[in-house]
Order: structure tokens, then sequence, then C-alpha cells
């Protein structure tokens, strides 16, 4: 009697943890490992397929927009350029108090070969806003810019 007790509480404890690693925030988390993924992949139709038509995006050359982007960077891919690696750190996600809108948050550490093959390690700091429309998220702004290099003191 008591050992099946024991199973039962064990069983209890592994459905709460699992309810609480699930939910709007794991879904966020979620796509936003996927978004990255196909970003390093080189994969221009699905990462671009995680965006709103109207989104804006701040870069560090300004503000554009997705076709301008798409354009770019399709081009930038057609020359020869790549993203060869992509790793996402210090993910932090907020959501609005009604649940329809997502910031996350978080350093992109990528390794970059220029169209010359020059290959340029950097970390970049990136906010993401993803709007939930009836098609599912959807990104609608990103503000990405260049991180401080670490200080050593």
């Amino acid at each position: 009697m008591k050992l099946s007790t024991l199973y039962s509480c064990a069983l209890l404890l592994f459905g709460w943890s699992t309810l609480a690693n699930a939910g709007p925030k794991a879904d966020i988390s979620q796509l936003e490992t996927e978004f990255n993924a196909a970003y390093a992949d080189n994969d221009l139709e699905k990462y671009f397929g995680y965006y709103s038509d109207d989104a804006i995006l701040w870069f560090p050359e300004g503000r554009t927009d997705i076709p301008n982007y798409k354009k770019e960077w399709t081009e930038f891919i057609k020359s020869g350029g790549r993203i060869l690696a992509g790793t996402v750190s210090d993910l932090h996600v907020r959501f609005s108090p009604q649940g329809d809108t997502a910031i996350a948050s978080y350093l992109l550490h990528l390794k970059t070969k220029e169209t010359s093959t020059k290959v340029i390690d950097e970390v970049f700091q990136e906010t993401d806003v993803w709007f939930k429309a009836a098609e599912g998220w959807k990104i609608a702004h990103v503000h990405y810019s260049p991180s401080a290099a670490p200080s050593h003191k």
C-alpha cells in the first residue's frame, strides 16, 4: 500500500512539472529555437515564414521591412554568404496581460561567412515581438544590434 502511494505521488509530481514546462512561454521558446535554427541553416523560406508580412525590423544599418530584407538576405545567400553557426543564450520571454503579444530577448552568437570567404564571429542582442494571429504566432517587430564586447577588468 505504501509503495503504491509513493508511485502515485511521483506520477502527480511528474505531471505538475510537465504542465509547468508547457504553455505559452514554452511555445515562444520553441518558436525562437525553430526560427533561429532556420536562420542558422540558411533556410530562407522557413526563416521568412515566421514573420508577419508587415513586420518592422531594426538592424544596425537602420530600419527596414520584410520585402526589402527578404531581397537583401536572399541576394547575400545567393552570392555565397551564409550563416555557419548560430547559438541563442540568455533567452527571456514576457507576455502582454492579454496573452496575445510575447517579447523574446536574447543573445545571438553568430559565425557568418561573408561572400569574400572571410568568417566573422559576433554576438548580437536581439528582441523579437510576437503577435498571436489567426494563423498562429508571427514576428511583428525585431530589434537586432551588436552586443558590447565583454569588459575585462
